[in-house]
């Protein structure tokens, strides 16, 4: 019997000053924010990856923080899309996997890849972008080991079992919006990142085994939030992907292939930065999701004493 798809929604981040004492009541230290987060949501999006390189013993306190079943999209580094824009990044790759992300065993959800507005579609640069991501974690582990010297004596390169490793390509550009690339994506079975915003193209295209969806904000740029009408469409979208129904509420490049049950992975980023967690709660109880967990592995209590 096939498995069923999961539905997994989340946030983009966690360290936001303005949460606290908000979505993080008050007596919740900062180092146990990512252990109560993970109470909620089954999710989240980590952006510290994104930003610089990490280390193992980083990757290795998150996956502690946090439940057995949960999951981490890993964004992947500026350095790779946004400074080197996609060209000869081997080496980054591989620092990149040799960094730590392998740590987190079987915790490790899709790699979002973020590309700038001001990147335009190069069929033959993006192929071989695509070709060069690992597809499973032997495939990270071996490409880890070509890693330079800015990872020596830190490199966390080997893997407990065999799993696959999900991409997903997130485009602002219109160039994106091309047969030629959705067929690109589909051949390597790489995600088109369905993106709600108001400022770059929003592409309903299904490329791969999942579904994965970065929601920044209806009407205002990651601050404004999603009101119950906008919560509703989502949940239908939502649903129908889901559940292996058509859906046609949306811009399309190509017309859809054959309908199918797909897991999808949805990320709140309106994130200015108190609108997100709420937004993810709403659609959670639309969609019929429940997830209270305990915290992860840690046995410290996650609410500190009030200061007398």
């Amino acid at each position: 019997m096939a498995r069923a798809a999961e539905i997994r929604v989340g946030v983009s981040g966690w360290t936001y000053p303005p949460w606290r004492g908000q979505f993080y009541p008050q007596g919740v230290p900062q180092r146990r924010e990512l252990a109560y987060l993970s109470s909620i949501f089954s999710t989240v999006e980590i952006n510290g990856t994104f930003y610089k390189l990490q280390n193992p013993d980083t990757f290795g306190f998150w996956a502690g923080e946090v439940p057995e079943d949960f999951c981490f999209s890993l964004k992947g580094p500026r350095f790779i899309t946004h400074v080197k824009r996609a060209r000869e990044i081997t080496v980054p790759l591989a620092n990149f996997f040799a960094s730590g992300p392998l740590r987190l065993g079987a915790k490790l959800g899709p790699v979002l890849w973020q590309f700038p507005p001001n990147f335009r579609l190069n069929l033959d640069l993006m192929r071989e972008f695509l070709s060069l991501l690992p597809q499973d974690t032997l495939a990270a582990s071996r490409l880890a080991r070509k890693h330079d010297h800015r990872i020596q004596g830190r490199a966390y390169l080997r893997t407990d079992a065999l799993r696959a490793i999900r991409h997903a390509v997130e485009i602002r550009h219109e160039s994106f919006a091309d047969p030629a690339f959705i067929d690109l994506l589909r051949s390597f079975n790489v995600a088109l990142v369905c993106a709600d915003t108001v400022e770059w193209p929003r592409l309903m295209d299904l490329t791969a085994d999942f579904v994965y969806c970065r929601l920044h904000g209806s009407t205002e740029l990651y601050r404004s939030g999603y009101e119950a009408e906008a919560i509703d469409e989502w949940a239908a979208r939502i649903r129908a992907w889901a559940q292996g129904r058509s859906m046609r509420n949306g811009r399309f490049v190509q017309q859809p292939g054959p309908a199918r049950a797909r897991d999808v992975f949805v990320y709140f980023d309106n994130t200015d930065k108190l609108r997100a967690p709420q937004d993810a709660q709403a659609l959670m109880r639309k969609l019929g999701i429940e997830w209270r967990k305990e915290t992860g592995a840690r046995r410290e209590p996650i609410y500190a004493q009030a200061a007398s």
